[in-house]
């Protein structure tokens, strides 16, 4: 089979060759790998990092992880291994970072891995280890898929079955190049996964379980949408907006399902947004130094609407 346009690009072939794919085992099951891409300077021991969607591989992120470990963020996007509790998935995440020694984490998720990043925030909350949460495209409550009954037997579903259910939400509709591109990327990667982790992921993607916000008020969270066609409702977007009132919102006029690789510049600069006030601080995920300090880094957004007026957020060098 001909590999997807971003496969043969010049910039992810560099990042296969230059950031190594390492893998962890931290549960007493071996089979359990989680593996990861981690890039930057690792001195920071508050990273960003990246959760990917049902369909997704640690390399989805690898346009995050080119662009913000080369103005000194340490970035480290993940793959889940195979979990089918929420509990599971927790316990185990936390034992990956107590195993890479970081106390304290940003986390930008998307998708399945945006819900994932609420509920592990929600599940350390007594003890925080999630400072701030980006997340993009994604729910707080797995109701809205409508298979919460079917969730419990997807372990015994042939993979075939299993990847229908998960492309019948890729719009392949879109006119627009970079788009059509990521959506044959993300089908690359659901091929190469296995029946039992995306059995895993869709269980827990489905099954019947929500966010408590209640316990997310400590947490920073700023709401990535997109506002073109995607998996995810505009009812659903509301919901999210009602969850975190006192979220930020970072809107994309367009993107697609994953605008973290169509709509990358975009997406990096939101991020540096987000991450922009720890700089200094204990939870920066970034190394400030007098050489990246002199970096000249001029970007223009188009971002959010304001009185029928278009925003265009300039970031400027002194801005960083």
């Amino acid at each position: 089979m001909t590999e997807s346009t971003i496969a043969n690009s010049q910039e992810y072939q560099s990042f296969r060759s230059s950031v190594p794919l390492k893998t962890y085992i931290v549960d007493d099951d071996e089979s359990k790998e989680w593996k990861l891409y981690d890039a930057g300077p690792k001195q920071v021991k508050c990273p960003l990092v990246c959760f990917p969607p049902a369909s997704g591989t640690a390399d989805v992120f690898y346009k995050q992880v080119l662009a913000l470990s080369a103005v000194g963020f340490r970035v480290i996007s993940v793959e889940y291994p195979v979990y089918w509790t929420m509990r599971e998935f927790c316990e185990g995440f936390r034992k990956l970072l107590d195993h890479l020694q970081l106390d304290k984490i940003h986390i930008f998720g998307t998708s399945l891995g945006g819900f994932l990043a609420q509920k592990f925030a929600e599940y350390t909350h007594r003890s925080p280890r999630v400072v701030s949460l980006i997340l993009c495209n994604a729910f707080y409550d797995t109701t809205i898929f409508n298979q919460t009954n079917s969730a419990p037997t997807f372990w015994m579903m042939p993979a075939l079955v299993l990847k229908k259910m998960v492309m019948g939400n890729f719009d392949r509709g879109f006119n627009d190049s970079d788009i059509c591109d990521s959506i044959d990327f993300l089908v690359e990667r659901l091929d190469g996964l296995s029946q039992s982790e995306l059995a895993s992921r869709l269980t827990l993607n489905c099954m019947n379980c929500y966010v408590e916000p209640q316990k997310l008020q400590g947490v920073d969270v700023t709401i990535m949408d997109v506002f073109d066609d995607c998996a995810l409702s505009y009812a659903v977007r509301e919901e999210m907006y009602k969850c975190y009132p006192d979220a930020k919102r970072a809107h994309l006029k367009s993107g697609g399902n994953f605008p973290y690789l169509s709509r990358s510049a975009e997406v990096n600069i939101f991020i540096q947004i987000h991450l922009k006030k720890y700089d200094g601080t204990g939870e920066s995920a970034k190394q400030n130094t007098e050489t990246e300090n002199r970096v000249k880094l001029f970007a223009s957004v188009e971002g959010r609407k304001l009185h029928g007026a278009k925003i265009t957020f300039i970031i400027m060098p002194d801005d960083f």
